[in-house]
């Protein structure tokens, strides 16, 4: 069955695109008599399909940028092919829509990854590991905003597609990218059509948007922190906001989930599909050289893609999304750009939803339809439509189950600290409010033959490979909101240097597990064109039945206790003092479940892999995690 979206009502308003735009009246009012110039029309706030998908007009611009990332003494160009009402022709001017990304030309499938096993001797590389582009596409853009009166256009990033220069993996030059696209559309950047005709984006009011998902969120989130002027909004999803981050974790080499050993250098070679790759062998090497695999050390490769700092500087309003199950992009890349945005007063707006690496698109169609679509009406339009007004906060609780709040960590939340407590036997030890020291709690690193699955099955028993700390079953529900922390006095004799902690929901549940799977319901959102119905179909989140889950997982490389950006031995057998942040997340332990704290060295799947046989040892009492719960939560855990 096939669904198509209405929205309708009272209150219609027809308004010329330059009145909304600005606050101003109009330069150029039309004379009595005069052909009436094409107009928008806004119903409740809302822009309406009025324009035709069907007749718009395209072109492809050639845009110049302010870099040489190829170092060919040229400035690099990237290429922007441009969906626009034909009424654009005829002196209606519009925002533009747009979505930069290094896929649009597709991908390099066959790149080797790093080796991630460590044996002293050279080790392998492991697979290349293809990337689900259909994943981060939803492809609605033109269907749906080009009959409300927006441009919308693709932009092939640097060194990718019909573009010049050298993809460099989220700097400054590849931001570069980005912001002309923004400085064109402004009138402040050169662009040529393919005969080399230069042209202008006459129609445009200037007001850009960005949208997209995992690199293609990335890219909106470089723009916004270079300051540009006429970006106006933007909405990352599962974006990267430090490409650190990403890649390592206080000071230790980690891996987005599904990707084991991918860094900078593997990346650009896997979208470097722009003419003539091979001019970029030396700028790519250098990546490899300086990313540095050895000590995971925060430095200047890593401050120059690293645009938390930059939040200041940010012009746009900010719609961020992210998936609480994406271990591909954490979400630490979304709450600390949240975090960050707050600090410098940026306008913005928060969905957490319960997929993995995904786009809200198919699964709440509707309501993305309405609040993105809102954003981009408030910001480039200029219309008073009450978004700003709204909640500030979407959380999806449990599959379709949402709810709001007016800021995340929702507020009333409290730190509250519990202690690793060594149990009766020792192992499995205790997790309290209220401290007990005890014999020291000891571990042998399990290296690359276990993975962290395996690990923490069979809670209630000892297992020489790990620690549990365990709190009795919960009698009412404990949310759990925000970043979580570790502090613990403990000693490592042996190779590995990771200290690894999952939070653990012990208890059989019905879980989403991030994937999503097709309804089989077709729903039509926008205008169809051949070979493109304007419409998809309907999602659900993919569950399962299990006794456990991981609710979220931190690391810390033990050499960089003070500081990710130093590297500082450490004496075998020797106890120090170590504090790292779990990875942010929302989620509600259940009546009758228990939270678990597991504590391993190597994490299978992100970390580096080390030969079995690191001795970890853990004082208890002394040792804690810091959770922050919403009110009553630590009154639960009595």
């Amino acid at each position: 069955m096939t669904r198509r979206l209405t929205r309708g009502g009272a209150g219609v308003l027809t308004l010329t695109a330059a009145l909304l735009a600005t606050t101003a009246p109009p330069a150029g009012a039309t004379a009595p008599g005069a052909p009436a110039r094409p107009q928008i029309k806004v119903e409740n706030g809302t822009t309406r399909p009025v324009f035709s998908r069907a007749d718009a007009v395209t072109q492809t611009v050639n845009i110049e940028t302010t870099v040489d990332s190829d170092r060919d003494g040229v400035r690099d160009r990237v290429r922007m092919r441009v969906m626009r009402p034909k009424e654009t022709d005829s002196g209606l001017k519009v925002p533009t829509i747009v979505e930069a990304s290094p896929y649009w030309a597709g991908t390099h499938d066959d790149v080797p990854m790093h080796p991630v096993d460590i044996d002293g001797l050279k080790a392998k590389s492991l697979k290349a590991v293809p990337r689900n582009l259909a994943e981060i596409f939803p492809g609605y853009l033109d269907n749906y905003y080009i009959p409300r009166g927006y441009a919308v256009a693709h932009l092939d990033s640097i060194g990718t597609g019909g573009s010049t220069g050298c993809p460099t993996s989220g700097d400054r030059q590849e931001a570069a990218g980005a912001k002309a696209a923004v400085d064109w559309l402004n009138g402040r950047a050169k662009g040529w059509a393919a005969d080399g005709t230069e042209v202008k984006a006459g129609w445009s009011t200037g007001n850009v948007g960005m949208i997209g998902q995992s690199y293609n969120g990335t890219l909106p989130n470089m723009a916004a922190a270079s300051g540009v002027v006429g970006l106006k909004a933007i909405v990352p999803v599962a974006a990267i906001s430090s490409w650190y981050d990403y890649y390592r974790a206080n000071g230790g080499v980690l891996a987005p989930g599904g990707f084991q050993g991918e860094d900078l250098d593997v990346l650009a070679k896997v979208v470097l599909t722009r003419a003539n790759p091979e001019v970029c062998k030396k700028v790519i090497d250098e990546l490899t050289a300086t990313q540095d695999r050895e000590t995971g050390d925060y430095s200047k490769v890593w401050a120059d893609r690293d645009y938390v700092g930059q939040a200041r500087k940010v012009r746009a309003a900010v719609m961020v999304v992210h998936g609480l199950n994406d271990w591909n992009v954490k979400v630490k890349n979304s709450v600390q750009w949240w975090n960050a945005l707050k600090q410098s007063g940026v306008p913005r707006k928060l969905w957490l939803h319960q997929a993995s690496h995904a786009t809200p698109f198919r699964w709440r169609l509707e309501e993305w339809l309405r609040q993105t679509g809102a954003w981009f009406d408030r910001f480039l339009y200029n219309i008073d439509n009450g978004i700003t007004k709204e909640p500030r906060v979407d959380i999806e609780r449990a599959p379709g189950q949402w709810e709001t709040a007016s800021d995340w960590p929702v507020p009333g939340t409290r730190t509250v600290p519990l202690s690793l407590n060594a149990g009766r036997a020792g192992q499995p030890g205790t997790l309290s409010l209220w401290p007990r020291r005890g014999p020291a709690q000891s571990m042998i690193d399990a290296g690359r033959t276990r993975t962290a699955e395996q690990l923490l099955v069979n809670e209630n028993q000892a297992d020489p490979n790990r620690l549990a700390f365990l709190t009795p079953a919960l009698t009412k529900p404990v949310r759990l909101n925000g970043i979580p922390k570790a502090a613990f006095r403990a000693s490592l004799d042996g190779r590995s240097p990771y200290l690894t902690a999952l939070l653990v929901d012990y208890g059989t549940d019905t879980r989403p597990t991030g994937a999503r799977v097709d309804t089989g319901e077709r729903v039509c959102f926008g205008q169809g064109v051949p070979n493109d119905d304007g419409c998809t179909t309907r999602q659900a989140h993919r569950v399962e039945t299990a006794p456990y889950k991981i609710v979220t997982r931190g690391w810390l490389d033990a050499r960089n206790r003070h500081s990710p950006s130093r590297t500082e031995p450490i004496k075998p057998g020797k106890a120090y003092d170590f504090r790292w942040n779990f990875e942010p997340t929302d989620y509600v332990f259940k009546p009758g479940h228990r939270l678990g704290v597991i504590v391993l060295s190597t994490d299978y799947d992100y970390t580096l892999r080390y030969p079995a046989g690191t001795k970890l040892t853990l004082q208890p009492g002394t040792s804690k995690v810091f959770l922050p719960l919403t009110r009553g939560g630590r009154e639960v855990l009595r």
